[in-house]
């Protein structure tokens, strides 16, 4: 079960980098706003219709939530409006391990202290090891992106929007 888990966070992982690069292109096109916007729109009716069709009834309501428990909304528009902004500038994958980096640490964090309701996981040294390895993954990405850029000619379609 715990192999089929992480078999399915990795698909999730693949899946976000797939919306990042989508969502890249239509804020180039749309503005970044309104890409948020446009993304936050097909995925509330998208869920609506699943929760209409597939969730079952629940014993509280979501008005009886802790409210800060809501805050996750919020966050996703946050995360959303930011890879749209990120990836349009400086690419798919330099935004999405930036995005990972971000991630594990604070995950490590929340791990550390058990914050927000989680198991406490003690801090160790192979998880210090794994953010740096992270860190180096993203310079030599973006060393990579930054030398490639610097040896491609500019496209036609990017030098007119410059002029």
């Amino acid at each position: 079960m715990v192999l089929m888990m992480v078999l399915l966070a990795v698909l999730g992982g693949a899946l976000l980098s797939i919306q990042a690069a989508v969502n890249g292109r239509l804020g180039a096109v749309q503005g970044s706003i309104r890409a948020t916007f446009l993304t936050f729109l097909v995925g509330t009716l998208v869920s609506a219709l699943l929760v209409l069709f597939f969730e079952p009834a629940q014993q509280v309501s979501l008005f009886d939530v802790p409210k800060w428990q809501l805050t996750g909304s919020f966050l996703g528009l946050v995360y959303v409006l930011t890879m749209v902004f990120a990836v349009q500038r400086i690419g798919t994958a330099v935004a999405t391990v930036a995005v990972i980096l971000g991630q594990l640490a604070m995950s490590m964090v929340i791990d550390s202290f058990g914050w927000l309701g989680n198991e406490a996981i003690a801090f160790s040294s192979n998880r210090v090891l794994a953010a740096l390895c992270l860190a180096a993954a993203l310079w030599f990405i973006y060393l990579s992106n930054k030398k490639a850029a610097s040896a491609e000619p500019a496209a036609p379609e990017a030098l007119a929007e410059k002029g």
